[in-house]
């Protein structure tokens, strides 16, 4: 009787393995799909960023700075300041743990707008860390009072997933935000 269990448990433990195994691969399948299904999305949205990044202010600097993040310098985002930096150098500048309101609108390569706050006059509250990584790296470069327009490749923004029908996977997007305060200050230890 206890070998009977034991190849009873030995055959559930198999079985158990080979769909584990097997839906591995289907997701691997399933990811190999999207990359293929959305190429022409990711290629015509890279253009678009490429073509962003080249953008000229009327004086012939460029528009963009391109913003590396030093935890991960194999990323980027492009980011436009369209106020006076040397004005809001001394307020504070939240970190990754930090909470902040903001205004922001949301919109992807074909300049639709897909997410905003613009009804709230007290601006969104959220934590740095909860957000998609490319607006962490643009909000840890603001003070409050700052107003930028940032760019995220498809990397530092959702990836390969596809958060609404406006925003398909590997999608570039364009945010302009504005930080109205750091309500929570988290101290590095």
């Amino acid at each position: 009787m206890k070998k009977l269990f034991l190849y009873a448990a030995l055959g559930l433990t198999a079985l158990s393995s080979l769909t584990w195994l097997t839906a591995c691969g289907d997701d691997d399948d399933e990811n190999a799909n999207v990359w293929e299904k959305y190429a022409d999305n990711r290629q015509a949205n890279q253009q678009w960023l490429d073509q962003e990044e080249n953008r000229l202010n009327p004086d012939g600097t460029k528009f963009y700075e391109r913003l590396t993040p030093p935890w991960n310098p194999g990323e980027y985002i492009l980011i436009h300041w369209f106020n006076n930096r040397a004005e809001t150098a001394g307020n504070l500048r939240p970190l990754l743990t930090s909470s902040v309101r903001v205004w922001y609108v949301g919109r992807n390569s074909s300049y639709q707008v897909f997410d905003a706050d613009s009804t709230s006059t007290d601006g969104t509250f959220f934590k740095v860390n909860g957000v998609v990584s490319g607006w962490q790296t643009a909000l840890q470069n603001m003070h409050v009072g700052d107003t930028v327009q940032i760019l995220l490749p498809y990397s530092q923004a959702y990836g390969s997933s596809q958060p609404n029908s406006l925003i398909p996977p590997y999608s570039a997007l364009q945010f302009n935000i504005r930080l109205l305060d750091v309500p929570t200050y988290e101290v590095r230890p």
